[in-house]
């Protein structure tokens, strides 16, 4: 019996913040960025694409497919918690593929902090 091969899965950076709303807000921000009602907040440059929901489990998790059309193994690992009033949001990229050279792999990692540590908390009017 053949056993299918399951590629590894490699952790390209990490980072969690607090964001000035609760947890179900925060939720519902990462998997409805451009639902009518809300702020705009996902600024995407020429070169990123929109993201899909490829998971979620409410309020505690969401997983969103890569930005960028040239690294489609990427994944954008959302995981969330209360923390009082507010939230803990970690972000997790992580790759099946090939690693980025390193200077790429700081722009991935800039981008992701600016949209998630700057712009969505900037939405809830921090």
């Amino acid at each position: 019996m053949e056993r299918p091969i399951v590629a590894a899965v490699l952790e390209l950076g990490s980072r969690e913040r607090r964001q000035p709303a609760p947890t179900h807000v925060v939720w519902e921000s990462l998997t409805e960025p451009r639902r009518p009602s809300a702020r705009p907040w996902l600024d995407l440059l020429p070169d990123e694409t929109e993201p899909n929901v490829l998971d979620s489990a409410h309020p505690h998790l969401v997983v969103w497919s890569s930005l960028w059309p040239d690294r489609p193994d990427d994944r954008i690992r959302f995981d969330l918690r209360p923390v009082g009033q507010d939230c803990g949001l970690r972000w997790t990229l992580t790759t099946t593929g090939e690693p980025p050279s390193t200077s790429r792999l700081g722009h991935l990692r800039y981008r992701l902090n600016l949209l998630v540590n700057d712009r969505l908390r900037r939405s809830y009017g921090q």
